[in-house]
Formats: structure tokens, C-alpha cells, sequence
């Protein structure tokens, strides 16, 4: 258990679950852009950004984004997420990626468990927010899993249809609203 965990009343804890023997959750920094990038390029699943983007995110957006770390100071996952404007309590979850020689272990559910613990602590959250496209399984199960480990509920729409995208071939991605949270 980690110090912030052991702050959190016994109740609020077990909802929480704990990062992977031998990784340990940080705030993103510029340096980890690249491998980030990385990541999100040998996931297969996600929608690439440009390398560029990545290291902004980084930098702009590390309040509301965490990385795994191993033992070497390398990335081992990540998630990146954002406060939205129009609504101050709902954090947007935008990736989630973790490292091949990582996955199975817990790791993309400790990170999410990790991100919205670390939002609330010094910001008012109510919601989390993502897209997930039809075909991507394993978010699905990440999030819904995320919602019944937080006895919360899940609202699912068509938030932007296949047809606006440019690029042929792209699937809808479907918004998953998960509140009301009570941290």
C-alpha cells in the first residue's frame, strides 16, 4: 500500500488497486513523450498522434495524465486525460496504453485506478469520460470494470459516428460517461 492509499478512509481504499510489483505510478514528464509514443504505436489498437503531440501532453496535460514506471526508470504504461472545460468534474480519459512484456498484470486498471485517485485529490470529479471504438474489447472491459470496482454506473452513446471521420475505414467511438463517483 502506498502512503496515499493508506490516507484514504478503509472503505474508499478497497476500491482502489494497487499498482503491480515493481512498477510504481509517477506524473508524466517531457522526456517520456517518446515513449509514449512508442507505446501508442505498438498498442496496435490506438489512434496515433504525432510524436510531437505526445510531448506536449506531456508538458500541458501531466496533471491530469500518469505513467508506470519499472525499476529502471523506464515506461511501462500510460494513461493521458484531460479536464474538460464545459465540465470542470468529468475527467476525459484519452489513452490508455500499457508496454507488451507488461500487460496481464493489472497495470491499465491500477493506472485508471491511480489517474482519477490523483485528479480528486486536489480537484472536484464526478465523472470519467472516454471513446472507445466497437471492435476494442479491452477498454471496454477496462472501463466497465473500473465502474463496477467504483459501484458507479455507465452511460454509452454515439459520440461521433464513423461517417465524420476523414480517414476511411474508422469506427465510431462510442462515449462512455461513468459516474456519479464519490471520492
Amino acid at each position: 500500500m502506498t502512503a496515499a492509499q493508506a490516507d484514504l478512509p478503509t472503505d474508499l481504499r478497497a476500491k482502489f488497486l494497487k499498482m503491480p510489483e515493481g512498477l510504481r505510478l509517477e506524473s508524466p514528464a517531457v522526456a517520456d513523450g517518446a515513449a509514449i509514443w512508442r507505446i501508442a504505436r505498438d498498442s496496435k489498437v490506438l489512434d496515433l498522434n504525432s510524436s510531437y503531440s505526445y510531448l506536449l501532453w506531456c508538458r500541458d496535460f501531466a496533471a491530469t495524465s500518469v505513467v508506470a514506471r519499472d525499476d529502471h526508470g523506464e515506461v511501462a504504461g500510460f494513461i493521458t486525460g484531460y479536464i474538460r472545460p464545459e465540465h470542470p468534474e468529468t475527467l476525459l480519459v484519452w489513452q490508455v496504453a500499457v508496454d507488451h512484456d507488461q500487460r496481464g498484470r493489472g497495470l491499465a486498471g491500477a493506472l485508471l485506478d491511480g489517474l482519477t485517485r490523483k485528479v480528486a485529490a486536489g480537484h472536484p470529479l464526478r465523472t470519467v469520460e472516454t471513446t472507445i471504438a466497437p471492435s476494442n474489447t479491452a477498454s471496454e472491459r477496462l472501463f466497465l470494470s473500473y465502474a463496477r470496482r467504483h459501484g458507479t454506473s455507465v452511460a454509452r452513446e454515439v459520440l461521433f459516428d464513423a461517417g465524420i471521420f476523414p480517414d476511411e475505414g474508422h469506427e465510431p467511438e462510442v462515449l462512455y460517461r461513468i459516474g456519479p463517483l464519490d471520492f
